[in-house]
């Protein structure tokens, strides 16, 4: 009793009588609260991870009247999951301890990867015993429909509330229980730790503060939650710009759509922008879904000399969902800012061949988006169809190239550049998602220059490697991360500390994947090791699948970043490698000093190499061809520098022909100079006619006695 009083909850309503007589319907410490019905949970197929999505629940009276709660005016979420609502608005009667406290009672507040972690994956109360709650401030009156709740996120805990009351108040010191007006409505929240309940209020109340008093749990007094509210009210002072909702200036459209409307939506922009934008699909998934790509470009349909290949992809998770409609976003927006002359987008997309995949696990984003943005759980949808992830099922290419660094056998027998694929993974009966096999066929068929896939969950960008080691490219990998992180509008306020943990980018967004996440197998390590495209990971925001209310500022946070990073693939060196005649060599190798990564010329002889400012030797080679070797300039401006090469015809072509020619069979006279004696026996080296034939067994020659042997 003195503890509600202490909380104001003693003046209000049954909770009164509750403290004037010390008791409750329900022991407080109950761990056996009455069941509620609830519909089977759907089940997947036995290679995907079981998992469930949400409940939406009906309200009860504390007695188990039945009140229906009417989804009709039911608001959105007022920003919990998405860090909307921040660290000080959120308030608890007490925490367990630090890592438990209320500002981790955000729905889907993920854990540690450990449970020694310092942060824990919901807010927990520090005692069982007495009358708990957990606040929010809305900083302005706000009409509340609802609640969803959560369990505790751990790997060992099974915490969760099964009932609750709820509170409203205008200060935070006088508070009105919700009743039926008759007495106060008993809740019934979660019958598991995962799984997100959506309790609707049968009527809403209006309000600045909501609290919720958990009355009966399983385990330990944990809970996640969101608030469902519509802001009534603009409060006069500095709080109100922070948690505004935003409406972007561009009439784009800001709805979340499923596979059929995401292919309506690039039809109309496809019909808006016929001269410069083209429809095509990598694939299929596994249930047979078209993996469908738009390209943007002044000449769509073609690789132009010279012009550089760039793409952006997302959902590889299908729950991650923001990076999808940012991309039919960007979509709308080349479309339309192309058509009213906006000079930059024009300059992109003449310059550019820009290619954006939506969705590249169509079957995932089902099944997430069957339970909407708010009750699906963190995992539902993550795998495709088979149960892959799609991001960690490419080949482990860097473990075959640090084994043959080991063995120094790099560049001579294995190259640091195009490594390729081993042979057990293209078996027929390999463990390889379908997804990924258009993925790559799809990365080796265009010569990507620049990338970026899109998750979510988080607010930082991660670049290669995703293990053990840094890339040779390690600076211009962290350039590229500053350039999305530095021009998004939250990513760098990293003072509050990340989306579930503290802050691991040192309050730059940034962060290399090996340090972050160690992980094989990786799309990015992929696409550096086996093309010339450099990729990097985007995670835009907390909350994988925001509400649609969510969406015109996740754009507005975004849409620079978007245009600025595509913007780098113009910065460094580029050119055409050719032979005396003009002609194009494909597959040209470009090597630039003090960076131990290649990259191939295209089949019309181009090439691009993504390079930070400053000045680089650079070294063009191909087979049957003497080297060339240029000072090339990066400068601070965006813009590559041209940097062209001629290569010459190599006698060394002459000389493999002549030993193929003539390599078992004795001719002319014995040889004398620098080379007699060199093979096994005597007068195995012989010169007839001008040539020069070998008598033995091959053995190995200096580059300098095979010069003078020709001169």
């Amino acid at each position: 009793a003195a503890t509600l009083a202490r909380h104001g909850a003693c003046r209000v309503g049954a909770l009164q009588h509750l403290c004037e007589h010390n008791s409750f319907p329900f022991p407080l410490n109950q761990r056996s609260p009455r069941k509620v019905p609830l519909a089977p949970a759907r089940k997947k197929r036995m290679a995907m991870p079981t998992k469930t999505g949400g409940q939406r629940r009906r309200a009860r009276t504390a007695k188990g009247v039945s009140l229906a709660a009417s989804a009709e005016g039911s608001c959105p979420p007022i920003g919990m999951e998405s860090h909307r609502i921040e660290d000080d608005q959120i308030l608890a009667s007490s925490m367990l301890r630090h890592g438990l406290g209320a500002q981790r009672g955000r729905l889907n507040m993920q854990a540690g990867s450990n449970e020694d972690d310092f942060f824990d994956g919901a807010w927990c109360a520090e005692d069982d015993s007495r009358i708990q709650w957990i606040q929010v401030d809305t900083r302005r009156t706000t009409k509340f429909t609802g609640v969803i709740t959560q369990g505790r996120d751990s790997l060992i805990h099974d915490d969760f509330v099964t009932t609750f009351y709820v509170g409203f108040s205008n200060d935070s010191q006088n508070w009105q229980m919700y009743s039926n007006g008759y007495e106060e409505m008993l809740f019934y929240g979660n019958v598991d730790k995962d799984t997100p309940v959506m309790t609707e209020f049968p009527e809403p109340k209006v309000a600045r503060f909501i609290r919720v008093y958990p009355l009966t749990w399983n385990g330990s007094l944990c809970m996640r939650l969101e608030v469902l509210g519509c802001p009534l009210s603009s409060i006069n002072h500095y709080y109100s710009l922070q948690n505004e909702v935003v409406t972007s200036a561009d009439n784009l459209d800001f709805r979340h759509h499923d596979y059929k409307n995401m292919r309506q939506l690039m039809k109309v922009v496809n019909e808006e922008c016929p001269t410069i934008t083209r429809i095509y699909n990598i694939g299929k998934s596994s249930r047979g879904l078209k993996i469908y790509a738009m390209e943007v470009s002044d000449n769509p349909g073609e690789h132009e000399l010279g012009e550089p290949e760039f793409r952006y992809t997302a959902g590889i998770h299908g729950n991650e969902v923001l990076g999808r409609e940012l991309l039919l976003m960007l979509m709308q927006f080349l479309c339309k800012e192309y058509k009213d002359g906006n000079p930059r987008v024009r300059s992109l997309v003449t310059e550019t061949r820009i290619h954006l995949v939506p969705s590249l696990n169509p079957d995932g984003y089902e099944i997430a988006s069957q339970m909407g943005s708010e009750l699906g759980n963190w995992a539902l949808g993550h795998w495709n169809e088979e149960g892959y992830d799609i991001f960690e099922n490419f080949p482990d290419l860097n473990s075959i190239l640090w084994a043959a660094e080991e063995r120094k056998w790099v560049p001579h027998r294995v190259p640091n550049h195009h490594i390729p694929v081993p042979e057990h993974y293209l078996a027929e009966d390999a463990a390889v998602a379908v997804e990924v096999k258009a993925i790559m066929a799809w990365m080796e068929k265009i010569p990507f220059v620049l990338g970026a896939n899109f998750h979510g969950g988080e607010k930082l960008v991660s670049y290669p490697f995703d293990m053990v080691r840094e890339t040779p490219d390690h600076a211009i990998f962290r350039w590229l991360a500053i350039s999305y992180a530095s021009a998004h509008l939250t990513m760098t306020e990293t003072f509050r500390g990340g989306c579930h943990t503290q802050d691991t980018t040192s309050g730059m967004g940034i962060i290399s994947g090996a340090k972050w996440r160690p992980r094989a197998g990786t799309m990015n390590d992929f696409s550096y090791l086996h093309t010339n495209c450099l990729e990097l990971s985007i995670y835009p925001g907390c909350d994988k699948f925001p509400h649609e209310s969510e969406l015109p500022q996740e754009w507005e946070n975004n849409k620079e970043s978007l245009l600025t990073f595509m913007e780098q693939i113009h910065r460094g060196i580029k050119g055409v490698v050719s032979d005396q005649q003009g002609d194009p060599i494909a597959n040209a190798s470009i090597s630039v000093g003090g960076i131990n990564h290649d990259v191939l010329t295209a089949s019309g002889g181009d090439y691009w190499r993504i390079l930070n400012p400053g000045e680089y030797r650079v070294t063009a080679k191909a087979e049957g061809y003497n080297p060339s070797v240029k000072t090339c300039s990066v400068f601070y401006d965006i813009g590559a520098t041209q940097c062209n090469f001629i290569l010459s015809r190599s006698n060394w072509k002459r000389i493999r022909e002549i030993m193929a020619m003539n390599g078992n069979r004795p001719i002319g006279r014995p040889m004398t100079g620098p080379l007699a004696g060199r093979g096994r026996k005597k007068k195995e080296w012989q010169w007839a006619a001008g040539r020069l034939a070998y008598l033995g067994d091959p053995q190995p020659i200096s580059h300098s006695d095979w010069q003078h042997c020709w001169n």
